[in-house]
């Protein structure tokens, strides 16, 4: 199997974790729609599900900055130049700070 192949499963995984969040928080919102009774359930309710729909996008936010560097590497690979500039070694160890801390968090 070569990288372009590996690359491409890497998307398509990517974009097939996205799909089903959404169909876990759409799942998620219907289970919860008839426990919400008074405005006091919606006060516990929403701020849980505020936080699972923030995580997903911080998630997807993630994702995207390590395919985008994924794709630069094999980009650059194929030129032979495997050097990333500072910035973008700042955004990888950015991002897998972020992975680290969600993970522990």
């Amino acid at each position: 199997m070569d990288f372009e192949k590996k690359l491409e499963n890497l998307f398509t995984e990517i974009h097939d974790k996205q799909r089903q969040r959404d169909t876990q928080i759409s799942t998620l919102i219907s289970e919860l729609k008839p426990l919400i009774q008074d405005i006091g359930d919606v006060t516990v309710i929403v701020p849980h599900i505020k936080s699972y729909l923030d995580l997903g996008v911080k998630n997807d936010e993630i994702l995207v900055k390590l395919a985008s560097l994924v794709s630069k590497v094999a980009n650059t690979k194929e030129s032979g130049d495997l050097i990333l500039t500072d910035e973008e070694r700042s955004q990888l160890l950015s991002a897998i700070d972020d992975l680290s801390e969600e993970s522990n968090g």
